[in-house]
């Protein structure tokens, strides 16, 4: 048989024996709205939890939208210009508007990118400001959680006087869901605050994890810092598999978020009864698959229902490395092992960015052995990143085979982690 998974912007088929079982996982198929631009216009006018948009704002506002960056799939094309003609009705001119790029801890994007992701018109009209974790004088510190974690926000940001985030909302690792205000914090914070919310005790705790909000941690600390900002509006959609919307969510950035997490609940997260030797997942495809970093996303889908001591194998093109830029790959070299990396970042007063992505990793890595097939990754860099090098997935499953026999359980996640798999007995 052969199965088709979620690679790169082309994908990748994978032919698998027809005579050893294999479950397939994928989401339950959404069928994508008729009018994508009326659906999210709609949803601006009639939204949850608050007034419609043209009448919440005023002409005078100094109105900042947050959007997505080069990393997610979420449809800016559609959502930023909806927006936009709304504020355009209510009066607002567009010297009065600021788009961000809400990147948290990630690279900035070219010109090129932010052409791509909002269109030729808008970077040309509109005035864009992109957020750098890293740069001093750009944030300024609003609040303390009850965690006790400093928030630190962008200052420009926080001078509009009308918030609007936007975003898409898919299962994540370890906030729950993507989406709501997580574009403010991470998205939108200073390296200082995201270093504590995504910390060690944090991201260990059993419930950051994948589709849970109430009693996660981290997700809650993440409202609490973004509550600091005072969102006005929140535009959320959720996408099927081929990246198009299937709803949209608007109105009040908490109201309209939980119903969106809520209807995702429903078509994203799958039962299994099983525990697989086997699986086979993709990272979603592009842009999701852009580098090993965000690739632990789909090694840990795979994870839920793969058993103790199994094998995972995670197709990633990787087209953007380790990547090069932060200290993901920096923190994997330099550890002899999983155990070393894990002590390190667990060791009192340790400090370093993209440590909760190795953090994961390395939990991973301690569970069961791990492949990457990639296109654009040397074995080398693999092994220094604890990882197995996988260049073809069809004779991985034939050394499985001979090692198991008949009676090896493989399960395949073609769209990796927008589809998060639960083991239930």
């Amino acid at each position: 048989m052969v199965v088709h998974i979620a690679y790169g912007k082309q994908g990748l088929p994978v032919t698998l024996p027809d005579d050893i079982p294999v479950r397939i996982i994928e989401p339950t198929y959404v069928p994508p709205v008729q009018d994508p631009v009326g659906t999210v216009i709609a949803s601006l006018r009639n939204p949850l939890g608050t007034r419609p948009l043209q009448k919440l704002v005023k002409p005078t506002d100094s109105v900042g939208i947050v959007f997505s960056d080069i990393t997610r799939p979420t449809p800016n094309h559609i959502l930023i210009p909806a927006i936009l003609q709304e504020l355009e009705l209510a009066g607002v001119p567009s010297s009065r508007i600021t788009l961000f790029n809400s990147t948290g801890t990630h690279r900035l994007n070219t010109e090129e990118e932010l052409r791509s992701m909002l269109g030729v018109k808008v970077v040309d009209t509109y005035r864009i400001v992109q957020n750098d974790a890293r740069a001093e004088g750009q944030h300024e510190a609003v609040g303390k959680t009850r965690r006790g974690t400093v928030v630190k926000i962008h200052r420009e940001f926080l001078r509009c006087s009308f918030k609007i985030l936007t975003g898409f909302i898919e299962p994540h690792f370890f906030a729950g869901f993507s989406g709501g205000g997580k574009a403010v914090v991470p998205g939108m914070a200073h390296l200082d605050t995201v270093m504590r919310n995504h910390g060690a005790e944090n991201i260990d705790h059993p419930n950051s994890t994948w589709g849970v909000l109430q009693g996660n941690p981290l997700r809650e600390e993440i409202d609490e810092a973004a509550s600091f900002a005072k969102p006005h509006f929140l535009v959320n959609v959720t996408l099927n598999k081929d990246k198009q919307i299937t709803a949209s969510f608007a109105g009040d950035w908490i109201e309209a978020y939980r119903k969106g997490t809520e209807f995702v609940r429903e078509t994203a997260m799958v039962r299994t009864d099983t525990l697989y030797d086997l699986v086979i997942t993709s990272n979603a495809g592009y842009p999701l698959d852009l580098n090993l970093y965000q690739a632990v996303k789909g090694m840990s889908a795979a994870s839920k229902i793969t058993r103790p001591g199994g094998t995972i194998v995670v197709a990633a093109e990787c087209w953007d490395g380790v990547p090069a830029h932060g200290s993901f790959g920096r923190l994997l070299r330099e550890a002899k092992d999983p155990d070393d990396l894990l002590k390190r970042i667990r060791s009192e007063g340790f400090s370093m960015d993209d440590q909760w992505q190795a953090q994961i990793l390395a939990l991973l890595v301690k569970k069961a052995r791990v492949f990457v097939y990639t296109t654009h990754l040397s074995e080398e860099t693999l092994r220094q990143s604890h990882l197995g090098y996988c260049p073809s997935i069809e004779k991985l499953v034939e050394e499985k085979i001979r090692e198991l026999g008949p009676s090896l359980k493989i399960c395949v996640l073609p769209e990796g982690p927008l589809t998060i798999p639960y083991y239930e007995p």
